[in-house]
């Protein structure tokens, strides 16, 4: 079976992404991309210097190695999101852009409407556009139909690494979404990556429990095992849960 993963018209063969905030050190990052063998990364646009975007977060990285995934954190609203993903395509980064809009400083959570008018707008000037959402499933309908690449649907908010929190409603967007579904923001340990997998999700995202982990490196190799479990785990079809106790031998033909 082709297990590659296909997204925005090309192939990737990592189903695991990963962030470039937080991390103590430009070393460490490195060095856990290279456990994670992830390949894709998101950099938030406001950290790169328009005028030298060769420097700074971006001088750690190798685009021959990584696709480099711009996101527009920090935008509060739609025009504020779509002016930074122009800007980052007018750096020569990519017409790729992960879309974030979230104007509550608190939770951070992502304003549903503002979205959903970015990608309208960024869809209709060629970018491929892969939204940050809450785990809505009728938003999650509209932003595919709008022509969202992807949706990124949140399984607690971002930072807090509570773990699989909106199981119920991610399931629902999982089951009814004709492009790929990416659980981004709030997995907290490779246990909840390996159940997001389980659950039919595309991809995953993680990077706060990661980065902020007194081993970065080792967690980077241990999201990337648990993704993989997980993608198995749903290829395979997990065995029905029951109620009752059975036995796990055969009964017919017990010794009396």
């Amino acid at each position: 079976m082709d297990e590659t993963f296909r997204l925005g018209g090309r192939t990737f063969n990592s189903r695991f992404m990963i962030g470039t905030g937080k991390f103590p050190s430009d070393e460490v990052m490195r060095r856990c991309l290279e456990a994670s063998e992830a390949e894709i990364i998101t950099v938030a646009v406001r950290r790169v210097d328009p005028r030298n975007p060769d420097t700074g977060i971006l001088a750690a990285l190798d685009p021959g190695r990584i696709f480099i995934l711009p996101n527009t954190a920090g935008a509060q609203n739609a025009d504020e999101a779509v002016r930074t993903a122009r800007l980052a395509r007018g750096m020569g980064l990519t017409n790729w852009v992960k879309l974030e809009v979230t104007p509550d400083p608190r939770y951070l959570w992502p304003d549903g409407d503002e979205t959903l008018k970015a990608t309208r707008i960024l869809v209709q000037e060629g970018f491929v556009v892969l939204p940050y959402i809450g785990p809505d499933p009728v938003l999650a309908r509209k932003l595919e139909d709008a022509g969202a690449a992807a949706v990124m649907p949140l399984a607690a908010p971002i930072g807090s690494n509570r773990g699989l929190r909106s199981a119920d409603t991610l399931r629902m967007i999982i089951e009814q979404a004709g492009v790929p579904v990416v659980i981004d923001a709030g997995l907290g340990s490779p246990s909840d990556a390996a159940r997001a997998m389980e659950l039919g999700a595309g991809a995953v995202m993680v990077n706060t429990a990661i980065s902020a982990s007194g081993d970065p490196v080792r967690l980077a190799e241990a999201f990337k095992l648990a993704v993989r479990a997980g993608r198995l785990a749903f290829l395979g079809g997990l065995a029905p849960q029951g109620g009752a106790a059975k036995p796990s031998s055969p009964t017919e033909w017990l010794v009396k």
